[in-house]
C-alpha cells in the first residue's frame, strides 16, 4: 500500500461528492423477513458479519436495479491531499421505506441489546448507497465518519452487504447478452476483500465478499482503519447504509 493512514474527516463517507438522487421510484426486490440470523464476531460487537442477510435472489435483483439506475464514478484527491485513495462507482438514493424494510427484516433484532452512550438502535440511514468495483478498482485505507441526523439521531455502525462473491454470485454470460448488467462476462469475483487494521497496523480481520453476507462495524471515533482491496477478477457489488441510534 502506498497510501499513508490518516484519520482526517475528508476520508469519511460523508465527504462523497457523487450526486444524491431523490427517493427512488425503482421497484426494489421484495425483502423477506429473515429468521434465526446469526452473527459471527470478528472483534466482539465492534465488528461482525451476518450470513444470508440477503437471499441470492434479493442480491441479484439489487444488482440489476442498480445497473438500471446507473452508476457514477467516485474518485478522490488521494493521500497526498489528505484523502484515501478511492476508485469505484457509486449510486446514492434517499429511500426511507427501503431502509425501514431492511431494518425490520431481522437487523432490528440483532441490535436489540446493543447500546452506545445510552442510545439504542432505531433503524437505518435512508441514504442508501450502492458501490461497484470493476477489475483494478479499490478503496484505500480510510475511516467512516458518524453522521448526525434529525431529532438527535446519529449513526454509529456501517452496514455493508455484499451483492456478489462466493458460490452464489452471478454466473458468466456471453458478452452480447443484453441481460448482463454491466456488459462484462461476470467471471467469479476474485479480490475485493475488506481488511481491518489495528493501532499497530496489524490485521484485525479480512472479510472476503460473499453474496448476501452483511458486514457491520463501528464507525466514527471508534472506527478501525480499513480498506477494500483491489478486485482482480469479476465485479464486486455492495449495498451500503448505516445503523442509526437515538
Amino acid at each position: 500500500m502506498t497510501e499513508r493512514p490518516t484519520r482526517k474527516r475528508k476520508m469519511g463517507d460523508t465527504k462523497e461528492t457523487a450526486p444524491k438522487k431523490p427517493a427512488s421510484k425503482s421497484k426494489w426486490p421484495l425483502i423477506k423477513p429473515k429468521k434465526n440470523l446469526q452473527i459471527t464476531r470478528l472483534r466482539d460487537l465492534d465488528l461482525f458479519t451476518v450470513q444470508n442477510f440477503f437471499s441470492s435472489a434479493e442480491s441479484k435483483s439489487f444488482v440489476k436495479i442498480a445497473e438500471a439506475i446507473g452508476f457514477a464514478h467516485q474518485g478522490s484527491l488521494g493521500p497526498t491531499k489528505g484523502e484515501a485513495y478511492r476508485d469505484n462507482d457509486r449510486i446514492s438514493v434517499n429511500d426511507p421505506v427501503l431502509a425501514d424494510t431492511i431494518w425490520d427484516s431481522g437487523l432490528n433484532k440483532l441490535f436489540s441489546d446493543i447500546k452506545i452512550r445510552g442510545k439504542v438502535a432505531v433503524g437505518l440511514n435512508p441514504n442508501i448507497r450502492f458501490y461497484r468495483y470493476n477489475v483494478g478498482q479499490r478503496f484505500g485505507r480510510h475511516i467512516d465518519e458518524s453522521v448526525n441526523l434529525d431529532d438527535g439521531k446519529r449513526t454509529y455502525y456501517t452496514l455493508l452487504v455484499y451483492l456478489s462473491g462466493g458460490p452464489g454470485e452471478l454466473k458468466s454470460k456471453p458478452k452480447n447478452d443484453s441481460t448482463n448488467p454491466s456488459g462484462s462476462s461476470f467471471d467469479p469475483l476474485v479480490g475485493g476483500e475488506t481488511v481491518f487494521y489495528g493501532p499497530r497496523n496489524n490485521t484485525v480481520a479480512e472479510v472476503a465478499p460473499t453474496e448476501g453476507t452483511a458486514l457491520l462495524h463501528l464507525h466514527g471515533d471508534k472506527c478501525l482503519l480499513h480498506e477494500a482491496r483491489n478486485v482482480t477478477k469479476g465485479v464486486k457489488y455492495v449495498f451500503r447504509s448505516d445503523v442509526v441510534f437515538a
